[in-house]
């Protein structure tokens, strides 16, 4: 696909970081399957991974978690 941010270069496969933080709490997700633009690095992130990455970070919050990486497992 084209990238929507420089609108010059296409994405292909790779993977992302995902930082997803909220008040004190702090959760990195490593390895994130994504579409990477070959000119800029912008990263996207797919809807069904992106729930995935929701749902995750919201069972970390529950148990308390401040500070976490984590390597991404589908």
């Amino acid at each position: 696909m084209k990238c929507v941010i420089c609108k010059n270069g296409e994405t292909k496969t790779g993977t992302a970081t995902v930082t997803l933080e909220r008040e004190t709490a702090t959760v990195v997700f490593k390895s994130v399957p994504a579409e990477v633009c070959e000119n800029c690095a912008e990263e996207y992130v797919d809807d069904k991974t992106a729930a995935e990455l929701l749902k995750m970070f919201e069972q970390s919050l529950k148990a308390g978690v401040m500070v976490d990486v984590r390597t991404y497992a589908a």
